[in-house]
């Protein structure tokens, strides 16, 4: 065995340890897998790439809920879902794997969200159709690639802490999401923060602990 496995993180800090799959083999992933089906624990898996989920043997793959968009799987089953108080608003359609990690990473952690796509500001009326939803929640996640006007946007339109996610999608000057995350960084509007281009899941747990929600069950702790 060539890891170990945090199985106490979420007692600790109220956030479960996931799996960060794109670095590892398919042979490491079947291991940790196999060591948290040992002890009953759920598990969320993220980077996932549809060849590797499909590089696992039927053994690993037994369980595994996968979703190919956002590149996650989760062992364990569901859980009931809290009302939906965070908002998972996209740019447009090419930021939804991103988006998707964002969603169902709070899902893992037992909270619903609200995803809104398609509503960049290049078509500013789309997103105004939406604001009252986005204005009901406590938190917005906020995930955009280009130039990520989104994010000032909504800082200026929303009394929630709104958390931008740069996306890498993006050619010219926004390719790899550098142009986003400049803009997220050097907002103007105030209660905007930002997390790592393509950070889905970073930006879900920090809606989980503005939230102050604490994962439910020990995870086999």
């Amino acid at each position: 065995m060539d890891f170990t496995f945090d199985w106490a993180r979420a007692t600790r800090t109220g956030l479960p340890e996931a799996v960060l799959c794109g670095a590892k083999s398919a042979g490491q992933l079947a291991d940790i897998v196999a060591a948290a089906r040992a002890r009953g624990a759920r598990l969320l898996l993220t980077r996932l790439e549809p060849a590797s989920f499909a590089a696992l043997d039927e053994t690993a793959r037994a369980g595994l809920a996968y979703d190919p968009l956002s590149r996650t799987a989760v062992l364990g089953g569901e859980v009931a879902l809290a009302e939906a108080h965070v908002a998972v608003v996209a740019a447009g359609t090419s930021d939804l794997p991103v988006a998707r990690e964002a969603v169902q990473t709070l899902a893992f952690n037992g909270q619903d969200a609200r995803l809104i796509a398609d509503v960049g500001v290049a078509g500013l009326w789309r997103l105004m159709e939406r604001i009252e939803e986005i204005r009901a929640c406590r938190v917005v996640i906020a995930v955009a690639g280009m130039e990520g006007a989104l994010f000032s946007v909504l800082g200026g339109l929303v009394s929630a802490p709104v958390i931008a996610v740069p996306t890498s999608v993006g050619y010219g000057v926004a390719e790899g999401g550098r142009a986003a995350l400049t803009s997220a960084l050097a907002s103007c509007a105030p209660g905007v923060v930002a997390v790592n281009i393509d950070n889905g899941y970073g930006a879900a747990c920090a809606a989980l602990k503005m939230l102050g929600v604490a994962a439910p069950g020990d995870r086999g702790a």
